[in-house]
């Protein structure tokens, strides 16, 4: 499907992968609709900044507001739906804000979609849902296991997401990350974390040190939305975007110091560990699915996505609080 002249909504377009969704689909013709986040400054998160903001037609909101949600899909082709909050650890301290904005923030998307006839809506998942893997690689039959309230909420979403495809026919695909990084992340995120504190020369403090994740670089997983809602014959089904590789977080930190040339000190805080039952321990990918139906595979390897990542939180590191632990 070319996406010249289609009518796009992003939900969660201020966003870290919404706000590079957005430029990309405005880069392939389509005529985008944003969706970000109100707020009393008037901002609009990453698309502030953005080479093609002017180009966009922008409504700001909230999923939680199914009125402001109709509003905002009515009139749209195909719906990406990114909104959500995503922090694991705030989830510990706001789990009911968690179940709102995923849950029945999706559930709005949902019944605004049916009810439109929407042609195609793309739902975000996250391998956090599977939790730490039984079975490696992890394919999307694995069981979910809700580590977090955060894994929690997007095992509802998901799962609302899977009802209103086999009760009422939506057309809904399920995109599921793992673990995405790259330009625009916050210091939420372990790399940008990791590479900031590096950046300013001080000891790395972080959590757990042991666990593993598969890591994806922005722009492929943009290409795995873009395919997922492009392709078709796929509604219903579930595609993880991952690359099949796992490191270690302690073995980030020795990556960040290779591209940096030097070796980086790094230490446990203890604030920033995890309920024991609540740290997912491995997740590693199963991407065939994507490669077979989608046509879906990462272009870009960690190492070169870790230098871009530098590159850009060197320029930007006046947005990251030198130590502090972000939630």
């Amino acid at each position: 499907m070319s996406w010249q002249g289609k009518k796009v909504l992003v939900t969660g377009a201020d966003g870290f992968i919404g706000s590079h969704l957005a430029e990309r689909l405005v880069a392939e013709g389509a005529k985008v609709r944003a969706f970000v986040w109100y707020n009393s400054f008037g901002r609009w998160g990453w698309l502030d900044d953005s080479p093609i903001r002017d180009s966009l037609d922008v409504m700001a909101g909230d999923v939680t507001d199914a009125e402001f949600v109709r509003h905002a899909v009515e009139g749209q082709d195909v719906v990406f739906h990114l909104a959500a909050l995503i922090a694991i650890p705030y989830s510990y301290h706001a789990p009911r804000s968690y179940l709102r904005t995923n849950g029945e923030g999706t559930l709005n998307v949902l019944q605004a979609a049916r009810e439109l006839g929407i042609s195609r809506v793309v739902h975000t998942s996250t391998s956090e849902v599977y939790g730490t893997a039984r079975v490696v690689p992890i394919d999307e039959a694995h069981p979910l296991q809700g580590q977090s309230p955060y894994s929690a909420s997007k095992i509802a979403a998901d799962k609302l997401a899977e009802a209103y495809h086999l009760s009422f026919g939506l057309p809904v695909v399920t995109i599921r990350p793992f673990n995405t990084f790259g330009p625009r992340q916050s210091a939420r995120a372990v790399i940008p974390t990791i590479i900031s504190q590096a950046l300013r020369g001080e000891t790395v403090r972080l959590g757990n040190l042991h666990p593993t994740r598969d890591l994806t670089y922005v722009s492929d997983t943009v290409e795995g939305f873009l395919k997922g809602g492009a392709v078709p014959g796929i509604e219903g089904r579930t595609f993880n975007l991952g690359t099949g590789q796992e490191i270690s977080i302690g073995g980030l930190v020795d990556l960040v110091g290779e591209l940096l040339g030097r070796k980086i000190e790094c230490e446990v805080e203890e604030a920033r560990l995890r309920p024991a039952g609540s740290e997912v321990e491995r997740l590693l990918s199963d991407n065939r699915l994507a490669a077979d139906a989608l046509g879906w595979t990462p272009q870009v390897t960690l190492k070169a996505g870790m230098a871009r990542t530098i590159e850009w939180v060197q320029g930007h590191l006046e947005q990251f609080r030198g130590g502090v632990y972000v939630l």
